[in-house]
């Protein structure tokens, strides 16, 4: 009886100092989680910095401000770290806001969007293989659930998200083949149903990179069979150069369409990015493309998925004539 009792309360000690235990290491991984944490955080002298050496308008930089205070009040919400990061982007911190979306897949790897948000950002940095690697990632992920739409971090006119999470996996993950020359990976990409399915604005935008890509593999009638949606009367909120660009295709609109107006924009790295495809594809003309697009590499936005194509394609050109 009496040993029964000593066995108890040995029991009961060594349950108390297991559940101490496990109060100590949960507190460790708590103050490990928030060191990390820490870490991701720009720091302020970092955006005063920045924000008095840039054109970037103010209201960037307290749509950041909130991101960062949101963010601060929870650690574990997905949504905040994901605004965060994508704010953080928008400042052109880009090494800084995949560091963000890496302490997202840490924290919630079974969630598609913090790969997404990261291989986005690898790509403006020019890491097209781990971008990759994100966005298969990512298809993996969304395998078999219902998709989402995506909100905009930058409104269009007229307040409508555009996108959806499974149509830009899909899409990123095709321009990531694409800047690698790796046409049919790209064409696989850019033709998931995702990409175009939604709004007119979805399918000029993967119609251009599908026509040109098409159209670079020697496949000119499926190139023209995605043209076949298009016309002179498409609801285009946003993409009015993808517009352009695959009216000027199909022959709905001259070349002098294609001249930017006014204020410069990524739109306009869009018109010369295509128009420099369509001499070397269409008109066999190297040297004219090489002129349009070395006019893009020195006014370009260098992240703008145009001028980043156009430096991807102008490098592979000097090392070909440099082989020859």
């Amino acid at each position: 009886m009496i040993t029964s009792f000593v066995n108890i309360k040995l029991f009961v000690r060594l349950l108390g100092a297991a559940y101490s235990l496990l109060i100590i290491c949960s507190c460790q991984s708590k103050i490990s989680a928030d060191k990390n944490v820490d870490s991701v955080l720009v720091s302020e002298q970092l955006i005063d910095s920045l924000r008095g050496h840039t054109s970037l308008p103010s209201i960037y930089f307290d749509k950041y401000s909130t991101a960062r205070e949101e963010f601060n009040k929870s650690h574990d919400d997905a949504d905040a770290l994901i605004w965060y990061g994508r704010r953080t982007a928008y400042l052109g911190l880009y090494k800084e806001a995949i560091d963000v979306f890496t302490e997202g897949v840490d924290r919630f790897p079974e969630d598609a969007r913090m790969y997404r948000h990261r291989g986005h950002r690898l790509i403006s940095l020019r890491r097209y293989d781990e971008a990759i690697e994100d966005f298969k990632s990512a298809v993996s992920l969304i395998d078999g659930k219902d998709d989402q739409v995506e909100p905009d971090g930058l409104p269009n006119d007229k307040n409508i998200p555009l996108s959806t999470l499974h149509g830009n996996i899909w899409y990123h993950l095709g321009l990531a083949y694409y800047l690698k020359n790796d046409l049919h990976h790209a064409l696989q990409a850019f033709s998931n149903r995702a990409v175009t399915e939604r709004y007119d604005d979805n399918i000029v935008s993967g119609g251009h990179w599908l026509y040109m890509i098409n159209r670079r593999l020697g496949q000119n009638e499926a190139a023209r069979i995605i043209l076949e949606p298009i016309t002179n009367d498409m609801d285009i909120i946003e993409n009015g150069s993808y517009y352009k660009m695959c009216q000027f295709y199909k022959g709905l609109i001259e070349e002098e369409a294609l001249q930017p107006e006014g204020f410069r924009s990524s739109s306009d790295d869009v018109l010369k990015y295509g128009l420099a495809n369509w001499n070397l594809y269409h008109l066999q003309d190297t040297a004219k493309a090489e002129l349009i697009l070395d006019d893009l590499l020195e006014n370009g936005n260098k992240f703008s998925f145009a001028y980043i194509a156009a430096e991807a394609d102008r490098k592979r050109m000097l090392q070909t004539q440099e082989s020859n």
